[in-house]
């Protein structure tokens, strides 16, 4: 019986401190444009540097996902989107930092996109999403985005 106890004490202390953990709040887009998707590479001297992500970035007191999500593609690519559903939320601790990201699907609107805020871009397919190395953060998106072929079209 005493490692019971002491078994759910560490388990409410582990909550607890997810609980009270402050989450950096981001937005990301899955920007898509004639079945293809927009990913990004972050820049080589940021944090992850190297990785392909999705892009957008971090939310901004008083701002709506929705809006920091249009206002991070701006800055970061020039381009402007249509921003849909919210497709996957993930909660992730780094052992910097820990992160709440917010995955909404976007559909492309205008611009070519350019690479003003992050190391380069790339359109790839469903199939060529696992030629690239992203996040640990957006493991289970990516497992979604490869099983889900509803949400290219």
């Amino acid at each position: 019986m005493p490692n019971d106890k002491h078994e759910s004490s560490d388990a409410s202390i582990r909550n607890s401190s997810l609980e009270t953990r402050n989450f950096i709040e981001v937005s990301a887009g899955l920007v898509f444009r004639r079945g293809l998707l927009l990913i990004t590479q972050r820049r080589p001297q940021n944090h992850l540097g190297g990785l392909w992500e999705f892009p957008g970035g971090k939310r901004h007191p008083n701002e709506s996902d929705e809006d920091c999500l249009r206002r991070e593609l701006l800055e970061e690519l020039a381009i402007e989107v249509e921003v849909k559903e919210l497709i996957e939320t993930v909660e992730h601790e780094y052992p910097e930092k820990a992160v709440r990201l917010k995955f909404f699907r976007c559909l492309w609107q205008q611009n070519e996109p350019r690479a003003l805020g992050c190391h380069d871009f790339a359109w790839v397919t469903r199939e060529q999403l696992a030629d690239y190395v992203f996040p640990a953060a957006d493991a289970r998106l990516l497992q979604k985005l490869q099983t889900a072929p509803g949400l290219w079209s």
